[in-house]
């Protein structure tokens, strides 16, 4: 399995950035400043913790390195979501589900689409177990 990786909010806003596409520190320090106020040093701090991480990678891009995201954005959500239900809720999806829609008032879209989840992961479960029962 693959080590967690797991990211701060300030993190989150420069992979966000990365995903979008590879960037230079003062391009991401120009593109951030507005949102965060931070500051070249700040950039070349965070990105440095996020190279440590193994979440980007850099290339020499001639007068100046070039950032890329070194994870796709969909494994880092999942990562973090099942982080999330492990530290909150003790791995219990059920009770996440349980807790975001307690104060709800779901509409018959997000019902149907709910129930559109819940078919697919019960068919997607039951093919997998015909594919254990094969082998």
């Amino acid at each position: 399995m693959k080590k967690s990786i797991t990211l701060s909010d300030g993190e989150w806003k420069l992979m966000n950035r990365l995903w979008e596409g590879p960037a230079t520190i003062t391009a991401l320090t120009e593109g951030l400043r507005e949102e965060t106020g931070w500051q070249k040093n700040t950039v070349i701090t965070m990105l440095s913790r996020l190279e440590k991480k193994g979440a980007v990678r850099h290339e020499d891009g001639g007068r100046a390195k070039v950032f890329y995201p070194a994870m796709d954005r969909s494994e880092a959500c999942r990562r973090e979501t099942k982080g999330l239900l492990e530290r909150l809720y003790g791995g219990s999806l059920g009770l996440l589900v349980s807790t975001l829609l307690a104060d709800e008032d779901l509409s018959d879209e997000t019902l149907e689409e709910l129930d559109a989840v819940l078919r697919r992961a019960e068919a997607a479960r039951r093919a997998a177990d015909e594919t254990t029962e094969r082998s």
